[in-house]
C-alpha cells in the first residue's frame, strides 16, 4: 500500500490519526518485506498482527500464504480493512484492544508468529504479556522505538539494562534487529523506529515456580536501582536466605541491580525457589 493510498483512505473517511494509540503507518514496501523476511513467513503459518492500520503488511503476511489473525483497536479502521481484505479467507480480522484481550485471555500462541508494527503507546506491555504468557510465540518480529529496541537487546551493566530486558530475555534470544526511517511511516515520527526479531528459546530455563520467582525478583531489584540489590529483595525473602544466595552463586554483597547477569539472575531465581 502506497503513501498516496494511505492518504486517500485517511482523506475520504475523514479519519485523523491520534497520537494517544500510536498511530504511525509504515508504507514503505521495502521495509515491509523486510519485516516479514525477519519473520520467515512461510505458506500456511499462523501469525498474530497487532495493530495492522489500513493493512500494508497484512497484504505482505497474506501474500505469503500465511493464515493471519489481525487484532485492531480503532473501530474507524475496521470497515477499509474488511472491504480491503474482504476476499481472503487467510485473515481473521477483530476489532479488539490487545493488550486487554492478551491480559484477559488464555491462548496457546507456541505455534504461532508474531510480525507487526506495533502501536508505540503499548508496544513494550504487549511484548511482555507475549513472552511471559503460559505458551508463547516461537518467533516475534516487531517494530518498536529504537529505544525500547536497545532496552531489550541490551547488555547488564549499560543504561538501557532493566526489567524489560530480562522479562522478555526470559523466554526469548534477540536474533536481528535493523532500522527503519522515519520517512517511512505516515505521519512521521518524532522518534527513531527500529525492527527486531526474537526467537523463542527452544527449551525452558526455569520451572513454571522459579519463573514466578523470577519476575519478582527482577521488578524488585530494580524498583530503585541504585540501592544494593540485596537490601531490595529483604522485602520478600529473609536476610540469611539471601546472604546463603549470595555465597552460593559468589555474587558482590555491595551488587546493584544492573551489575546482574541475566544469567545470574536464572540462578538466583533458582536457588531462591528451592
Amino acid at each position: 500500500m502506497t503513501l498516496t493510498e494511505i492518504k486517500q483512505i485517511l482523506r475520504e473517511r475523514n479519519i485523523r490519526l491520534t497520537k494517544s494509540l500510536g498511530q504511525n503507518f509504515l508504507h514503505d514496501q521495502n521495509q515491509i518485506k523486510r519485516i516479514a523476511d525477519a519473520a520467515e513467513i512461510q505458506p500456511g503459518e499462523k501469525v498474530l498482527e497487532i495493530g495492522p492500520g489500513l493493512g500494508p503488511l497484512t497484504r505482505e503476511l497474506l501474500a505469503r500464504k500465511a493464515q493471519v489473525r489481525a487484532l485492531e483497536i480503532d473501530q474507524r479502521l475496521i470497515e477499509p480493512l474488511t472491504i480491503l481484505f474482504e476476499t481472503n479467507p487467510n485473515l481473521t480480522l477483530e476489532h479488539v484492544d490487545a493488550l486487554r484481550f492478551l491480559k484477559k485471555e488464555t491462548f496457546d500462541w507456541s505455534d504461532w508468529k508474531l510480525a507487526a508494527n506495533l502501536p508505540y503507546s503499548v508496544a513494550s506491555p504487549v511484548l511482555v504479556e507475549l513472552a511471559l504468557s503460559k505458551h508463547p510465540p516461537r518467533r516475534m518480529t516487531a517494530t518498536l522505538q529504537s529505544e525500547v529496541v536497545d532496552r531489550i537487546t541490551s547488555a547488564h551493566n549499560t543504561k538501557s539494562y532493566g526489567v524489560l530486558t530480562l522479562l522478555i530475555k526470559a523466554h526469548f534470544e534477540s536474533i536481528d534487529r535493523f532500522r527503519i526511517p522515519a520517512t517511512c511511516f505516515f505521519p512521521e515520527p518524532d522518534i527513531e523506529s527500529s525492527c527486531v526479531t526474537l526467537a523463542r528459546r527452544p527449551k525452558a530455563l526455569l520451572t513454571d515456580e522459579a519463573m514466578i520467582t523470577y519476575v519478582s525478583l527482577v521488578k524488585l531489584a530494580f524498583s530503585q536501582r541504585r540501592k544494593i540489590v540485596w537490601k531490595l529483595l529483604r522485602q520478600r525473602w529473609k536476610p540469611e536466605q539471601l546472604e546463603q544466595a549470595q555465597k552460593q552463586l559468589n555474587l558482590d554483597p555491595m551488587v546493584r541491580a544492573q551489575a546482574i547477569t541475566f544469567e545470574q539472575f536464572v540462578s538466583l531465581a533458582d536457588f531462591l525457589t528451592h
